[in-house]
């Protein structure tokens, strides 16, 4: 396994990854990709031009964790991801590129901006999956207590793999 991230060069951070390691990052990246789909501007030429877009709620319950609502008025929150969630969906989708266009076996260099991308990427992995898996503040003890054949456990350890890979970043960065 991974050693995590250590700070490198002019602020940026190192990590070494063996193949199968970045297969399951590509992988799991590469499916927040796919379900972060670009935002859809409106119908209005002005609209288009300046990004707004639907203003629904997602139904999909990673998506909604992944673009909650900003407020608890219905009005408002709609209101609010009519102008951001095209941007932000957009911004999803930059993080994840970068992260695939990165992540290679062996020593993996970044640069701080893209390790700030990595950071965001590893954030929305962590939350779909979690989301999925249902993931409450007793993880860890969950995981501790599971048997390695519960079908479960292989995306549980993943999931406890992506909060390490994520905090050893977070302290490369800080």
């Amino acid at each position: 396994m991974s050693e995590g991230f250590s700070p490198g060069n002019r602020g940026g951070v190192t990590a070494r990854f063996d193949a199968e390691e970045v297969a399951v990052l590509r992988s799991l990246v590469a499916q927040i990709l796919e379900l972060v789909e670009p935002g859809k501007a409106g119908d209005d030429p002005l609209e288009r031009a300046l990004g707004i877009g639907p203003a629904e709620q997602p139904t999909d319950p990673v998506l909604a964790r992944l673009f909650p609502a900003a407020y608890a008025d219905r009005e408002m929150s709609a209101e609010f991801r009519r102008y951001t969630e095209v941007g932000l969906r957009e911004g999803k989708r930059a993080d994840a590129r970068t992260l695939l266009e990165t992540a290679v076996p062996g020593r993996v260099e970044l640069e701080h901006e893209q390790a700030l991308a990595w950071m965001r990427a590893l954030n929305d992995v962590r939350l779909a999956l979690g989301t999925r898996l249902e993931v409450t503040e007793e993880v860890h003890d969950e995981i501790a207590g599971m048997p390695e054949d519960d079908p479960r456990y292989p995306a549980y350890v993943t999931y406890d793999w992506l909060t390490y890979l994520q905090d050893s970043l977070v302290r490369a960065l800080w």
